[in-house]
Formats: C-alpha cells, sequence, structure tokens
C-alpha cells in the first residue's frame, strides 16, 4: 500500500531512511540528508570563510556525494570556499585508472579544478609493483600509508588550507571497532574526530561524519550522480571487511548500532598514566611521525632494500641503523626478507 512522505505529507514515499526509519519522497530526503550535513559543518565549525579546501576525489560513492553536497552547500549557504578535486592514482591497473575516470567527468560536471598526484611520482613504485613484491596480505598497509601521505603532499602544492575526505558513519564505527581489536589506544582515542591534523599537517575533516552509507547510496542513486562502484581488487583480505561485516550484522538487528559505537569512540577517556606516543617529524622526508623515521619512509626503504616485511610490524630499533645508513645483520636480512604473505 502506499505510504505518503511523513515530512510534506503530499507526495508519495519512495524510501525509508536507513538511519530515522522515516518514510519520505525525494525532495524531502534530498533536503533532510543536505541539512543534517550542513548542521554537521555549522556546529564544527569546519570551515572559514575564505579556505582554500582540497577534497579528496576518488570517484567511490562517498567522494562523489561529498563533492556535490560541498558545491551545494558552498553555493546556497555561502560558505566562502574556494573548492578543489585532489585525488590519487595509485597505479591499480583495471581499478584505478577507470575510477578516475569517473573523477575527470565528475570535475566537469561540477566545474571543480582537479589535481591527481600519483605514487609512482612520489615514491617511484605503483601498488601493482608492490603487490608483486609484497603480496596480497599487508598490501593494504602500503596503500593506506602512502595514500594519506601523498593527499597532504598534494594539498601542499595547490596552497590547500584543509582537506576533506568522504569518510561516512559506517566507515568511523568500523575504525572504532578495529582500533578497540587491536588495543591501539592512540588511534582509538582520535579515530571520532571530525577534524584531525590541527597538529602540524594540513587539517582534514569528515561533513560526513553522521552520514550513513545506504543513505548515501539512495543519494547518490536517487540524484542519478555519476560514481565508480567496483570495490579495489586488492581489498578482499582487507582486516577492515571483517569489522564491516560484523558492523552489518549488528546493524541488522539495531540500526542505531553505528551511531551507538561513535558516541562510544566520541566519549572515550584514557587514564593518565597511560602513555601515548609524543608527535615529532621525521628526519628523512620531514612528514608528522612519532618515531624518527615516518611509517611511509621506513615502508619505502623495505621496498628499495629487497626487504618488504620492514615496514610490517614493530621495527623500530632498526630506525636508527637507517637513518645511518648502517647495514643489516645477516639476521636482520633474512628475517626481513622472508616473504609469508
Amino acid at each position: 500500500m502506499p505510504v505518503n512522505c511523513s515530512s510534506c505529507e503530499q507526495r508519495r514515499a519512495v524510501l525509508r531512511r536507513p538511519k530515522t526509519g522515516h518514510s519520505l519522497c525525494k525532495d524531502c530526503f534530498f533536503h533532510a540528508f543536505e541539512e543534517e550535513i550542513h548542521h554537521t559543518i555549522i556546529s564544527a565549525k569546519l570551515f572559514i570563510p575564505g579556505e582554500k579546501v582540497g577534497i579528496g576525489a576518488s570517484g567511490g560513492k562517498d567522494s562523489t556525494v561529498l563533492a556535490h553536497v560541498m558545491k551545494v552547500l558552498n553555493e546556497r549557504y555561502g560558505y566562502g570556499l574556494d573548492l578543489i578535486l585532489i585525488s590519487v592514482d595509485e597505479g591499480i591497473s583495471g581499478y584505478r585508472d577507470d575510477s578516475l575516470e569517473t573523477v575527470k567527468r565528475n570535475q566537469m560536471q561540477y566545474e571543480l579544478p582537479l589535481k591527481i598526484i600519483s605514487y609512482q611520482e612520489l615514491y617511484g613504485w605503483t601498488m601493482d609493483q608492490i603487490v608483486k613484491k609484497v603480496g596480497l596480505k599487508n598490501n593494504c598497509t602500503f596503500c593506506g600509508v602512502f595514500r594519506r601521505q601523498a593527499l597532504d603532499r598534494g594539498a601542499l602544492m595547490l596552497g590547500v588550507n584543509k582537506i576533506c575526505t568522504g569518510h561516512n558513519a559506517d566507515d568511523i564505527a568500523e575504525t572504532v571497532l578495529m582500533n578497540f581489536l587491536r588495543g591501539d589506544i592512540a588511534r582509538l582515542r582520535r579515530c571520532t574526530a571530525i577534524t584531525t591534523g590541527s597538529e602540524g599537517a594540513i587539517p582534514r575533516c569528515k561533513p560526513l561524519k553522521y552520514a550513513y552509507e545506504k543513505e548515501i547510496v539512495l543519494y547518490a542513486y536517487f540524484k542519478k550522480l555519476d560514481y565508480f562502484s567496483t570495490e579495489c581488487i586488492y581489498s578482499p583480505n582487507a582486516y577492515r571487511g571483517h569489522a564491516r561485516a560484523f558492523l552489518k550484522d549488528l546493524e541488522s538487528l539495531r540500526p542505531s548500532s553505528i551511531m551507538d559505537i561513535i558516541h562510544s569512540g566520541e566519549n572515550l577517556s584514557v587514564k593518565e598514566d597511560v602513555k601515548m606516543p609524543t608527535q615529532g617529524i621525521c628526519t628523512r622526508c620531514g612528514y608528522i611521525s612519532s618515531q624518527s623515521l615516518c611509517k611511509a619512509c621506513v615502508l619505502l626503504e623495505g621496498l628499495n632494500r629487497g626487504l618488504p616485511k620492514l615496514g610490517i610490524g614493530k621495527h623500530h630499533k632498526l630506525h636508527q641503523k637507517l637513518i645511518s645508513q648502517e647495514p643489516l645483520s645477516e639476521h636482520e636480512e633474512r628475517r626481513l626478507k622472508a616473504v609469508d604473505f
């Protein structure tokens, strides 16, 4: 039986919001979705008029919806922001090359400038080459570390004041679960922050922090947005996939589970006597790091030396040798060369 929109009570409802359970017509859903993101931006004071804001654009649903909504809200409410799309080309044949074509179409559709930065350009390696060296078990570690730094370096080239990413409520809840299961107190403490990196790196913010993934998909579908929907070919074994599956099971039983987990992370307190890492600067590249060498430099050193396990796990004791370019012992090399990915 047809149901009328619970907001305007005039048009026929076309969807039931996963987040609230309300039955809405398309126009009322668009308004509610956009206004919630506007409220998030205003209440968290994410932007200052006149700022140059880089939008992390992958061509996927989240970044495409983010770019569309940011452009709409910037014009509707006069944020006064200079928006630019920033994409990272990891060098994954049959995946990233196709998604970048979507980003280029988005550039024309939204009339926003676009900057593409590549792993090959920054590190001398593509993900295809890295996977041949390390296999499929820990390849997401390399990609995540390199992509984060690549986005920052692209933003620096463009003189960007802030970066906004398409992380949604599901992503953040998954990250809370992952950090809890790994016992990573430092990341658990900051992973729910809506803005990060203000201590030295270019600040990053998450305007979609409270937007459910299902609603982002519905928004993209009913708006007929142009996005790339294929999953990365190297991610089937990613640890995040297990957290995602668990979260989906929880959501099916209790839709508020996503927000409940986020709020738990936001209200987490850490005992005063718990030792937390101190932020410093990488002695090699100058990027922010809690160690003498940042993770990207250690991973890159391992790749260039033919020691792919160097950046996997805890090898902080070797950092001084790497900095001073001392040769590793035969035992150390043998342990780091053994590829059991």
